[in-house]
């Protein structure tokens, strides 16, 4: 019985300080948001500012994907054609084209017969009579490939053309390479652009955020020494001051992913318009569930960050004479 009732008052021992715990934390957070309450005009242009500088990062982010979409469209266009040599049979050219299509590297293989060519180039060339005199079809047999990723693995698409040209029904292999190197590039650079305004633009939200929390922590320094005086830790004391931050971030959050989408929704139509004049089916993506979850994180993460960094100097600083 002793026994029972010990480990009894342990459990009610151990489930208090959970709840004691806990209260001091949402304490600490609602206090925290209501301080902020308080002074509108500061926090709206804290957060505003904050705001700006995330949204600047998400639209960078947006751009790149809905360019990685864009470029994932033009693929359907950027295609390995092979000519084969005029003596290979229709039923050799269907044999090589089955042999293509056991490539892990490729994506899609259409066989275009010589009747076929014919019929197209007749079609579109406005020559059509005058097609119909000739006693051969001089147009040789082509196998269309679509590789996989040929826009994100150039040297790969070369290799895989240089493999194609060892077989020996093959006259001769073709594609744009300089068109693909070229669109490469500029995904690249405009990706690595992207870090590395994100990376600064980070870096401002943090010292944004430690600039806003140290004047806070000068605003309650008496409330401070008096925490110091009756033996407060230093993460006592720093707890409200680190839920601010967050805070800060969490809203600003908020507010970017609110602004991105209002910038998305009044450009997607303009954008949506440009694409079918030129024939194109473009669909403009926005922040998904998972893209405003991480938006979310990283903001609060940062607002987090910013008053860490500046909390444990400041604090140092605060003595009771």
């Amino acid at each position: 019985m002793k026994r029972t009732a010990a480990k009894s008052q342990n459990n009610n021992q151990f489930y208090g300080q959970v709840r004691a715990y806990f209260h001091i934390h949402a304490h600490a957070l609602f206090s925290s948001l209501g301080r902020l309450v308080k002074t509108p005009f500061t926090s709206i242009m804290t957060i505003s500012v904050m705001a700006i500088a995330m949204t600047l990062a998400a639209s960078f982010y947006l751009f790149v994907d809905n360019m990685e979409k864009l470029t994932g469209n033009l693929e359907s266009t950027n295609q390995i054609s092979l000519y084969l040599k005029p003596d290979v049979s229709d039923k050799e050219s269907k044999g090589l084209a089955n042999e293509i299509r056991k490539n892990s590297s490729i994506k899609k293989v259409d066989l275009i017969s010589k009747k076929q060519a014919m019929d197209e180039f007749k079609t579109y060339s406005g020559f059509g009579d005058a097609l119909s005199i000739l006693e051969t079809n001089p147009l040789p047999i082509v196998i269309q490939i679509l590789p996989k990723n040929s826009l994100n693995d150039v040297l790969g698409i070369e290799n895989l053309m240089m493999s194609f040209a060892q077989y020996s029904q093959i006259d001769f292999v073709k594609m744009d390479m300089g068109w693909v190197n070229r669109l490469h590039s500029i995904v690249q650079l405009i990706k690595r652009s992207v870090f590395l305004l994100t990376v600064l633009l980070s870096v401002a939200v943090i010292f944004i955020t430690g600039n806003t929390i140290r004047l806070e922590l000068q605003n309650r320094r008496d409330e401070v020494l008096i925490e110091k005086l009756v033996g407060a830790t230093h993460s006592f004391i720093q707890r409200p001051f680190l839920y601010t931050g967050f805070w800060l971030g969490f809203i600003s959050g908020i507010m970017a992913w609110l602004l991105v989408t209002a910038m998305a929704l009044i450009l997607q139509n303009p954008i949506e318009r440009l694409s079918l004049l030129y024939k194109g089916s473009f669909e403009m993506s926005f922040l998904s569930f998972f893209d405003t979850a991480i938006l979310l994180f990283i903001a609060s993460f940062l607002g987090i960050l910013g008053a860490w960094g500046v909390l444990g100097y400041q604090i140092a600083q605060i003595k009771p004479k």
